[in-house]
Parts: C-alpha cells; structure tokens; sequence
C-alpha cells in the first residue's frame, strides 16, 4: 500500500491507521487466545505494520504526521470488554513511542482516541440501537459523537497547525474521560 502511494504520488505526507475490531465482549476470564488474537493482530499488529512501512518513508523524506485511532477506552478500563481496552491502550503506547522515535525526523505521530460515535460498532458494544440512548446518557455533552467529527480531529491533527503536536492523543468524545 504504502510502495503503491509513493510509486503513485512520489512521497507519503499523511497516513491514518484507523484499525478497529471490538473482539468478543464479556469478562477476562470468559475470554479465549483466539479472541486475544483476533482483536490484537487487526488492532495493534495492522497498526504497528502500516507505522513501519509509513514511517520508512517519513522519516526518509523529513517529513510527515501520521495519525492513530485509538479509544476513550485506551486510557481507561472496561470490565465487559478488557481485550479490547487492551488494545487500544497499546495503540497509545506505540503512538507516543514511535513519536519519539520519529521526531528527530520532522515527523508526528499522534493519536485520535473517540469515545461514543455513530457506528455500527457502537451499536454492537452498546447491545442494540435501543441502548444507545442509556450510553448518551453518560456523557457530559448530552449526545452520541458523529463520525465527522472524529475526522475534523484527524485533520486538524494531519494540518499545518498541528506543526509543534506530537506525542499526544487528542479525546473526541464529549468529556467523556473529563470526570
């Protein structure tokens, strides 16, 4: 993907790895390898892989912003999904780990972690359309986030006036995590 860009486009100035599977929910000791497997290898090896091969050209050309998508539940715990969470708190760790690494290069790497959006995801975590409404109860904004403003996020983040950002994970869900 990344040698087709460059082949195409001559360099690769943003990249956004947005991988997501919520595994099998339920308790930890509910939980199975192959589950484990599943969700880690979509949510952090396909992540850490596309940084690689992104990164090679970045770093080559002194120039880029890659961006992440995490979670609300990557800095935070859930006791009905805890591969996931787990997950998603990796996606953190590599995002500010490869920010370190990438910024001698002119390069930041961040991370957008959204809390409830508009998704069929949602829909499958929350246990129907009709719970929905119990899971915009909880968060202070008073509504469900939309997808769009999961993407003003990444663009911003992926813009020129990010230029002194990186390292960071930038919450898109509402105040959420404020409490």
């Amino acid at each position: 993907m990344v040698e087709h860009v460059v082949a195409r486009f001559g360099r690769l100035d943003i990249a956004v790895n947005s991988a997501g599977t919520e595994g099998t929910p339920g308790p930890i000791v509910n939980q199975t390898v192959a589950s484990y497997t599943a969700t880690f290898d979509a949510n952090v090896l396909g992540t850490l892989l596309c940084m690689k091969h992104e990164l090679r050209v970045m770093q080559a050309q002194r120039h880029g912003a890659l961006i992440n998508l995490s979670s609300t539940m990557g800095s935070r715990g859930n006791p009905q999904n805890p591969i996931y969470v787990a997950s998603k708190h990796a996606i953190e760790g590599l995002t500010r780990s490869a920010a370190l690494e990438a910024s001698k290069f002119n390069v930041r790497v961040n991370a957008v972690a959204p809390g409830p959006i508009e998704t069929d995801m949602l829909e499958r975590i929350a246990g129907g359309a009709e719970k929905i409404a119990g899971v915009a109860a909880t968060i202070p904004a008073g509504r469900i986030g939309t997808p769009d403003e999961v993407a003003d996020a990444i663009t911003f983040l992926a813009s020129g006036k990010a230029k002194y950002i990186t390292g960071q994970i930038l919450h898109v869900n509402g105040g959420k995590t404020a409490a």
